[in-house]
């Protein structure tokens, strides 16, 4: 994996074994199945993670309680090519109300060869979230970020 931390983005590219319509669905269809179960903004455990698939749609996680926190928003949806959500949690790792200071986090996927697939993220703008941006930048920087979801998103790919 390789991993570019830029003033006010983060970029990372991973290659993985699979076609590129395969590696899109997996990304978005299946993003509860990579995506960490403590990575919570819940009062409780999450039962599920939710991507919904078109523009307009949100991504959120629903508690085993049947709360929801709707964590980002979906801006562009081009399957197998790209997909473009927000990201609406402050760097205080609260929820972030106001859609001028969310970031953006734009996933593309490039077919390399019929079975492999190139997956380039950027999580850019992130200083609109104001003060403390550079926490939130560094946080989906770090191992548990960013890094950590595109390893379990190639394991996932890898099961099947």
């Amino acid at each position: 994996m390789n991993t570019q931390v830029a003033e006010t983005s983060v970029r990372l590219q991973i290659m993985v074994e699979a076609p590129i319509e395969r590696a899109f669905r997996v990304f978005t269809e299946e993003f509860g199945s990579f995506k960490p179960r403590e990575h919570n903004l819940l009062a409780v455990p999450i039962a599920e993670t939710v991507f919904e698939p078109r523009v307009g749609g949100h991504l959120y996680d629903r508690g085993v309680d049947g709360s929801e926190c709707r964590w980002a928003r979906v801006l562009a949806y081009e399957p197998p090519d790209r997909v473009v959500i927000s990201w609406d949690i402050s760097p205080r790792w609260r929820l972030e109300t106001d859609p001028a200071k969310a970031s953006e986090v734009e996933v593309r996927f490039i077919s390399e060869a019929p079975d492999r697939t190139r997956v380039e993220l950027e999580h850019r703008n992130l200083e609109r979230h104001g003060d403390g941006w550079e926490r939130a930048r560094d946080g989906v920087a770090g191992e548990g970020g960013w890094p950590l979801y595109l390893r379990r998103y190639a394991e996932q790919l890898a099961k099947a």
